[in-house]
């Protein structure tokens, strides 16, 4: 993809050469907010907003071989922000599970507890692991888009990990308790 030059002459060039960025970036920020947030409407409004900050930031920038890296922490940025700000609350589902299928049961249960494991990580730690791990950027991407030095990002995807078996581990003990 070529880059779009962040400075522009006229407005008009201005507001093509940020639509021109941000559109062919906007669906996968939103399904990384989207598993960040866990929250469709939440994560539409975290790239808005995400796209609203880069539009006022536009002119400042300057490297332009750092646009995704500085999109990219703008909008995890956003995420943080929004994750520190509320209380993420128990994962619903809209359909029961198939009760003729105890796979289809096990299958829904893992994945509850997978999301609960996730959710119950703090807002650093939990960008860390879907920017890994659903994004698949290395420890030095995610640095560059979170800002954070990349022993950080190597640190909180240990801490994440071991946070998230230690729940998956109980929550298997607890499940094999029942059967």
């Amino acid at each position: 993809m070529p880059v779009t030059p962040v400075v522009a002459s006229t407005e008009a060039d201005r507001r093509r050469a940020f639509d021109q960025f941000t559109q062919s970036r906007l669906d996968r920020e939103y399904r990384l907010a989207a598993i960040i947030l866990r929250d469709a409407s939440e994560a539409e409004d975290a790239v808005h907003d995400a796209a609203i900050q880069a539009w006022l930031h536009w002119p400042d920038l300057r490297d332009q071989d750092r646009l995704d890296a500085w999109f990219g922490r703008v909008m995890a940025n956003e995420c943080r922000a929004r994750l520190r700000r509320r209380k993420i609350g128990p994962l619903t589902f809209s359909e029961p599970p198939d009760r003729e299928a105890p796979d289809a049961l096990s299958a829904l249960h893992e994945r509850e507890v997978l999301h609960a494991a996730l959710a119950g990580l703090d807002a650093d730690h939990r960008i860390a692991v879907v920017l890994r791990y659903v994004a698949d950027l290395t420890p030095k991407q995610i640095a560059a888009r979170t800002g954070s030095r990349e022993g950080t990002v190597k640190s909180r995807l240990h801490y994440a990990l071991r946070e998230m078996r230690a729940s998956l581990d109980a929550a298997d003990r607890a499940w094999g308790g029942r059967g």
